[in-house]
């Protein structure tokens, strides 16, 4: 019987490249900063790394198909090397291959690499595209804003918010991330907001304004895993360990019957409860001490605070007013500015999530750096509403 992947697996090392307008960069250039930094944290010789696994969406546009080019932009030892795409969720699918291999024995250590250089597309937000043989099944034709103002216009009549409430808790979700990233050099965009900005800001799709949605990024991160017995032999200390790693996909039923309502997100639901019973977690309100969610837009965050079991239903708006989830709150949210502040390049953006959990379990967040945080969790969701995947990670200090 599977007993899953707890503490099988350690983080040997984590990169990440400066987030944002990257006109001087290409990928390969992204890769090899994000790599630098993950295999000097790591402090092996990328000849000790055993197998690779790339995730980038955009391959015409980027590095072309195939693991290819990770392997010529990092000189990798000729090593096997898988690309991956799951939509948004890319990054912690390329992660769930680095972590499965190690988990199995397969691999020592193993590489997983995310990177995207949206702002070469030209486009204003993610680029268009037919959706592959998925277009024909389930995709509804509009744009990612109108599809997400459905989840919020959802929400507000499901549990009878007013529409003045709902726009001061996204106009204060987006402020905390904003205050959050403005203390990191990583991040894209480095301002702090009002909420009163937030509030007035254009229209994009309502109730979704202009500070309410992440920007258009190009970034890299990366992640080497290896078993905690080999961490220990190099000599680490205060290791990090991968407590679980779930993923769910939609199958057809949220856009195949009205059973579905709309207002939240069924794949993280499940991922969520799968995640937590694979880390042993029970009552993640008390024993979960920050998290990272994905937060294409500020409606999505304060809905999938309640599918992560961190509020109750309907109670994220007092959550989110309360400070629940701010900075000094009692689970941090986006403590490094999240999708809000570094942007969206979406093959990067689930290890990057991941990135600064490692950082603060290991108190090396600087300016950002939380006290003694124990449990760190991730959410990274693709698709639509709709029509999605959900992946959850949560990762804490070896016992």
């Amino acid at each position: 019987m599977a007993t899953g992947i707890k503490d099988k697996v350690a983080i040997l090392g984590m990169g990440c490249s400066r987030f944002g307008e990257r006109w001087e960069s290409g990928a390969e250039e992204l890769m090899v900063e994000a790599f630098g930094e993950a295999i000097e944290d790591a402090g092996i010789d990328v000849s000790e790394i055993d197998a690779a696994w790339f995730s980038t969406h955009y391959e015409e546009i980027n590095v072309g198909k195939g693991g290819l080019p990770l392997s010529i932009a990092l000189r990798l030892p000729n090593i096997a090397v898988t690309r991956v795409e799951n939509f948004c969720a890319s990054g912690s699918e390329a992660f769930r291959g680095a972590v499965y291999a190690v988990a199995s024995g397969a691999c020592d250590i193993a590489l997983a690499l995310g990177v995207e250089k949206l702002k070469d597309t030209g486009y204003g937000g993610l680029p268009g595209g037919l959706g592959g043989t998925l277009a024909p099944q389930w995709v509804a034709k509009g744009s990612a804003p109108g599809s997400f103002a459905q989840l919020a216009s959802a929400y507000q009549a499901k549990h009878g918010v007013a529409r003045e409430d709902l726009k001061r808790a996204i106009a204060h979700v987006s402020v905390k991330s904003h205050a959050n990233g403005a203390k990191n050099p990583k991040a894209h965009l480095r301002r702090e907001i009002t909420e009163e900005a937030a509030i007035n800001a254009p229209m994009i799709a309502e109730p979704l304004g202009l500070y309410d949605c992440c920007g258009v990024s190009d970034g890299a991160a990366a992640a080497i895993v290896t078993t905690p017995k080999i961490a220990k032999k190099l000599g680490k200390e205060n290791i990090v360990s991968v407590k679980a790693l779930q993923l769910s996909l939609s199958n057809g039923s949220e856009s195949g019957h009205n059973s579905w309502d709309g207002s939240y997100f069924h794949t993280t639901r499940i991922a969520a409860r799968k995640a937590y019973a694979e880390a042993g977690v029970k009552t993640p309100r008390q024993q979960v001490s920050m998290f990272e969610c994905h937060d294409c837009f500020s409606i999505t965050e304060m809905v999938t605070v309640e599918d992560l079991q961190l509020s109750d239903e309907g109670g994220a708006i007092k959550d989110v007013m309360d400070g629940f989830y701010d900075a000094d709150g009692r689970i941090p949210c986006q403590i490094d500015g999240g999708l809000k502040c570094f942007g969206h390049p979406i093959g990067a953006s689930g290890i990057r999530m991941l990135y600064e959990m490692y950082l603060q379990l290991q108190g090396r967040a600087g300016e950002r750096q939380l006290p003694d945080p124990s449990i760190g969790m991730t959410h990274n969701l693709g698709g639509s509403p709709m029509s999605n995947v959900a992946a959850v990670c949560i990762v804490g200090a070896y016992a």
